[in-house]
């Protein structure tokens, strides 16, 4: 008898628990569709702000996304993010084939917003550049090939690069450089990062004939994106773990301008005491690069320095065609290659390398919060790479870009979900 009703008792305990875990389970769907009601109710009243939070809004929720590991697909979303793509000149238009091919293959929910503009391809109007720039205004993210711009002075010193750059005040340009396991260099298991001030400087397209036979070019540097780009610089080395920022200059050459960089960079140093801060002459900085990269951390600089430095480090690594890169405004992202070259001699042979470009289209979707599809083309391109099978001529192989793409697909661990 003790011990049947004991069983009764404890039978009836465990039917009050399942009936509360029912109810606990409908408050959550309940509060789950609320809290969706809302954010749909906030992305609408929000619309001056941008597309992507009513992309958010549009999105389902779920309890258990959150539980899966990264290996779990998600589910597939209900709407896509708009980004702007200029493929450029030379290989770019391939390089984005390239890509859209991976992102079809991957399910990526992005639609791409498609502009031709080449100022050497007879595309170029400023009817087709305002496009251009409405569409990035739009969609705050772009991806972006290299626009050639042609060396012949056609009566304006200023290319769609810098139009563009100005105009969106894309003011930081961020080139990570990371040795790519698998593929062996002098240097191997490289990781620093260049920031590149890219708005004044030497590229500031303010030249002029003083005399006839002597030319002026004006390098502008101003305190407020002096200081602008170094604080971004540190607040990256913060963000991302690392321990030293090193400013390079030619302040013993040009006392004034670069003086006034490398004193905003130490002023702006002063307010972040757990970074270690110093500073390097450029010419200094190309041997030491050569010679002992692992001493360098993050390195910030003026903008020819940038873009000399940029493609020195590339070539540490593999080359041209295996670094990305990306530059940031405070509203606008645009996502290219770290080394800006057109490769016009590869143009239609199937041999360029489209690991930067892929590698950038990672970074992409990372910034849009995409971290699953971000790290499925990422860890598939360097799972190719890493395999060694497949590689393009660059990096000592036969392989064709169609080859290298259709091996990155070949790598996905995610499949479209019909």
């Amino acid at each position: 008898m003790h011990f049947t009703r004991l069983f009764s008792d404890r039978h009836h305990i465990i039917e009050e628990e399942v009936h509360f875990l029912h109810i606990l389970a409908g408050l959550c769907i309940m509060m789950a569709a609320a809290l969706r009601g809302s954010l749909v109710t906030l992305a609408k009243g929000l619309t001056g702000t941008g597309p992507q939070w009513q992309q958010l809004a549009a999105r389902s929720l779920s309890m258990t996304a959150s539980l899966g590991g990264p290996e779990a697909p998600p589910a597939r979303a209900d709407a896509t993010f708009k980004v702007t793509m200029v493929p450029g000149d030379g290989v770019g238009p391939e390089l984005m084939t390239a890509v859209k091919e991976v992102f079809k293959a991957g399910d990526v929910p992005v639609e791409f917003e498609e502009f031709h503009l080449s100022e050497v391809q007879h595309m170029d109007s400023d009817e087709k550049l305002e496009q251009v720039l409405a569409s990035m205004k739009t969609n705050r993210v772009a991806m972006k090939g290299k626009i050639n711009t042609p060396m012949e002075f056609k009566g304006e010193l200023a290319g769609f690069e810098m139009k563009i750059r100005r105009r969106l005040d894309l003011f930081a340009n961020v080139v990570h450089v990371n040795s790519l396991p698998g593929y062996s260099t002098r240097h191997n298991n490289l990781d620093l990062v260049i920031i590149r001030e890219q708005t004044e400087g030497e590229y500031s397209s303010l030249e002029h004939e003083s005399v006839p036979g002597v030319i002026e070019c004006l390098k502008i540097i101003t305190r407020e994106k002096s200081r602008r780009i170094a604080k971004f610089a540190f607040d990256y080395a913060t963000k991302k773990g690392r321990s030293k920022v090193t400013a390079v200059h030619k302040a013993n050459i040009m006392k004034l301008a670069d003086g006034l960089f490398l004193q905003c960079c130490a002023e702006v140093a002063e307010l972040y005491p757990k970074i270690k801060y110093e500073n390097i002459i450029i010419d200094n900085c190309c041997m030491q690069l050569v010679q002992n990269p692992y001493q360098f951390d993050v390195l910030v600089m003026p903008n020819l320095y940038g873009n000399i430095i940029d493609n020195l480090a590339a070539g540490l690594v593999g080359g041209a065609g295996v670094v990305p890169g990306e530059s940031y405004s405070a509203e606008y992202a645009v996502f290219e290659t770290g080394a800006r070259h057109p490769f016009a001699q590869a143009v239609g042979r199937n041999i360029a390398n489209p690991t930067a470009m892929l590698l950038s289209a990672a970074n992409m979707l990372h910034h849009l919060n995409l971290e699953y599809h971000s790290n499925m083309v990422s860890d598939a391109v360097r799972k190719v790479i890493k395999q060694g099978k497949v590689r393009t001529r660059d990096l000592g192989g036969y392989s064709t870009t169609g080859d290298f793409v259709q091996a990155v697909v070949g790598n996905l661990r995610h499949r479209p979900m019909y």
